[in-house]
């Protein structure tokens, strides 16, 4: 059995592929913390957010129609984001009671300090993923709101019923067990002990040595990197977007075994007819013209028998191409069906032609969503910008943070072209033909990763931005800052890429494009991006970094995210330069 309404009503993937990233996660916080505690609390909070949200999306499906991949997009998204954002504000937790405070300080302290991050990274990500609206296709506004809501509610849950459990758990949270201490004896011999003093914990002498070398030869690290990326980002070239059907699936399915039938017994078009509906008011003869015309056609197998209303008078015809609906010879054939048969048959005449059908509204969607990309990721760049310069009081920080964001997707991009229109490495995660790169995942994968991206974007400055306003040096705060979050960013990224890795074998290449473009967007933007490229720019830039016309500064607002004069004055830090232009 096999159709379109099989499809609607088949379940998505998933259930296994949680399970497998929540396994995964929970082994990588383990390791990073040593302790089961600690390694639990950040997982509880993924899933019960993720249940509050995937509930509230199923109100959200009584009143509007909800598109079958909001549930596992969400899923995904939701278990990534939420134990990130859980394991920051804990990292933080575990920081201040390494210092000696209380418990319930603790929490607080980590709140009004990482929590900040958490929800200007998780807003971001919301309205990054809402302003796909601008592409005014109805389910993919839809499905952005249900990921959305999961993606608050994981927000809400980090920084409100979080903290409470720190409070509750008292002083074993900054311990580790037999297990974990054993474990970080045998790794301080290679990352470097880290070392907790009275003024807070000292970041692991490997991550400073390697900040340090970068900091040491900035050019040909930076010029290295960014030519790596950009070479990853050539096969976006060749993207061709389109909509999966019954014929991406895996054999073992019914649906792909309907549909392979089909098009053996009766031609590959039969899976994706077109309609073509006809008002020939006015012109009698219309009708057999536009049937010589359409038969006529290359890309067209056969036209079935013309219907005709007897209340309306509209005709339709439904016509079977010679290709497949996947196929780009398909959306070739529709286009010179619009742009010249049609035209052509009805001439001058009063008659209304329209061509629809599943292969022509897919075709559809895809050029809707090709044309609305650009404005889109203008929107999104530019609230990246105003936003980062609110927070960090910087304009060369923020201009540099988005195109080496930007650098990251466009290679993720390139990859998901390599592995799914070209095949490289397909048989990896289960593909068994190639396909093209579905038409909503582009905006939708740009969305959710520069609100991702702006999550380690945030914390990482953050803390450089705290070491410099303290010491005033460059070079010292660019590698206690970037060295100081680097196990918390590693961590978080490899809990990230587990859990999308673990959607990228499911069946549906939906999913796998998901699964498989968001972790290595991900895992690009913690390596190459945050270890070498943020290290090696903020080099080269100097005190530029926090460069800031006095005008502008007087003129910007203070922002919510990081510290600011008034946190110094309150804790008696040192005073924190700034520069700006006099």
């Amino acid at each position: 059995m096999g159709g379109n309404l099989f499809y609607v009503f088949s379940d998505p993937d998933g259930g296994a592929s949680e399970l497998i990233g929540l396994l995964a996660a929970a082994a990588i916080l383990f390791l990073a913390f040593g302790s089961l505690v600690a390694a639990a609390l950040p997982i509880g909070m993924a899933v019960f957010g993720l249940t509050v949200g995937v509930a509230t999306m199923t109100v959200l499906a009584g009143v509007t129609e909800v598109p079958t991949f909001a549930p596992v997009l969400g899923s995904m998204v939701g278990l990534g984001v939420g134990i990130d954002y859980a394991l920051f504000v804990l990292a933080r937790h575990r920081e201040y009671l390494a210092c000696g405070l209380d418990p319930h300080e603790a929490a607080g302290r980590a709140v009004a300090t990482a929590g900040r991050p958490v929800v200007f990274a998780g807003g971001t990500v919301v309205v990054s993923i809402l302003g796909m609206a601008v592409a005014n296709v109805p389910f993919m506004t839809v499905g952005g709101l249900a990921v959305s809501i999961v993606v608050l509610t994981m927000v809400l849950a980090s920084v409100t019923l979080l903290p409470a459990f720190l409070g509750a758990a008292g002083p074993r949270l900054g311990r580790a067990g037999r297990i974990g201490r054993a474990l970080r004896a045998g790794r301080s011999g290679r990352l470097g002990r880290r070392q907790d003093t009275a003024e807070g914990p000292v970041p692991a002498v490997g991550w400073r040595r390697w900040i340090g070398h970068v900091g040491r030869h900035p050019v040909p690290y930076a010029v290295g990197a960014a030519a790596l990326l950009l070479t990853a980002t050539l096969p976006v070239l060749g993207l061709r977007v389109g909509l999966p059907d019954d014929g991406s699936l895996p054999h073992s399915r019914t649906e792909r075994r309907a549909y392979d039938l089909v098009a053996e017994g009766f031609g590959p078009g039969t899976n994706g007819p077109l309609v073509i509906a006809a008002d020939p008011t006015g012109d009698p003869g219309v009708l057999d013209r536009l049937v010589a015309t359409v038969a006529a056609d290359p890309g067209i197998a056969s036209v079935a028998p013309t219907h005709i209303d007897r209340a309306t008078g509209i005709a339709t015809l439904v016509v079977f191409p010679t290709t497949s609906p996947q196929d780009k010879a398909t959306a070739d054939t529709i286009a010179r069906l619009r742009t010249d048969v049609l035209p052509t048959a009805i001439g001058h005449g009063p008659a209304r032609v329209h061509v629809g059908g599943a292969a022509a509204s897919l075709s559809d969607v895809g050029q809707r969503t090709s044309q609305r990309l650009p404005v889109f990721v203008a929107a999104v760049l530019a609230m990246s910008f105003l936003l980062l310069m609110l927070v960090f009081r910087s304009i060369l920080v923020p201009l540099k943070a988005v195109l080496l964001n930007l650098l990251s997707i466009g290679a993720a991009y390139g990859i998901m072209v390599a592995v799914f229109q070209w095949g490289w490495g397909g048989a990896l995660i289960g593909l068994e033909a190639t396909v093209p790169i579905v038409s909503f995942i582009p905006m939708f994968l740009f969305a959710i990763l520069f609100g991702l991206s702006m999550d380690y974007e945030v914390f990482l400055l953050s803390r450089v931005r705290e070491e410099y306003l303290r010491t005033g040096d460059n070079g010292t705060a660019i590698i206690e800052g970037v060295a100081g979050t680097a196990r918390i960013i590693t961590s978080a990224a490899l809990i990230m890429v587990a859990v999308f890795l673990s959607f990228a074998v499911a069946e549906d290449p939906s999913t796998k494009m998901f699964g498989l473009g968001l972790a290595t967007a991900i895992f690009i933007d913690a390596t190459v991006v945050r270890m070498v490229l943020v290290p090696a720019t903020m080099t080269l830039l100097g005190r530029t970094n926090w460069w800031l016309p006095k005008w502008l500064d007087r003129m910007l607002p203070r922002g919510p995210v990081g510290t600011d004069d008034t946190d110094a004055e309150s804790t008696g830090e040192a005073p924190r330069p700034r520069l700006v232009d006099r």
